[in-house]
């Protein structure tokens, strides 16, 4: 996915403001921001065209795995009718693919939890809110969250602003993200490094967790 670079007065705008940078801590995990096949499928109303970031997700996901780096799944669900989703299942009419038992929120094929790795259910878009994710990764000595994920400008995003308010240190990673147009995921790749997280290639996301071995 691609956009036009963003004007350069509104980057000019930011310069003194907002042009802080974190840096990588000691002990990352990988999240996996609700990889279902809704946003894959053509027959979904929340189809996004974001297969070219399932692919680099599942470079992540092996390399987590080899080198002993936690990986962590979000997903999303419904009581029928979103009983449990209160006003954004009401604001999002979509959200319906996500009832119990909708193919739709079914994982994507090459990207499924193993073994014992965490799975966390959740009704809105910050993978924090309703959950008990923060406790048990500040539980575990996590300081570092590398963020991939759909979408962008949703659920990515939610979870980016919340993953540093909570504590730790967010990484997006730029080719393990996707949106259903450039102009959102560019915009908020944006606002997000500049305000709240870092937004790293792929090759750095893997070069990072290569060192953790």
């Amino acid at each position: 996915m691609s956009a036009k670079p963003l004007d350069s007065d509104v980057q000019a705008n930011y310069v003194g403001a907002f042009d802080g940078s974190l840096t990588f801590g000691e002990h990352p995990i990988l999240l996996m921001v609700d990889v279902c096949t809704a946003y894959i499928d053509p027959e979904s109303p929340l189809y996004a065209g974001v297969e070219s970031s399932a692919e680099s997700m599942k470079r992540l996901v092996v390399a987590a795995r080899a080198a002993g780096v936690p990986v962590v799944w979000t997903r999303v669900e419904y009581e029928p009718g979103g009983a449990n989703g209160g006003y954004f299942y009401k604001k999002v009419p979509a959200l319906r693919m996500f009832d119990k038992g909708s193919p739709f929120g079914e994982w994507v094929e090459g990207l499924e939890p193993e073994g014992d790795e965490l799975v966390v259910t959740k009704q809105y878009p910050s993978a924090f809110i309703g959950t008990d994710l923060a406790d048990t990764l500040h539980a575990q000595g996590v300081d570092t969250v590398l963020i991939t994920g759909w979408s962008t400008s949703g659920c990515v995003r939610a979870t980016g602003v919340d993953t540093v308010s909570y504590g730790f240190i967010p990484i997006i990673v730029r080719e393990a993200v996707g949106d259903r147009h450039p102009g959102p995921h560019e915009a908020n790749l944006f606002d997000l490094q500049a305000k709240y997280a870092e937004v790293v290639s792929e090759e750095q996301a893997l070069d990072y967790i290569k060192d953790r071995s």
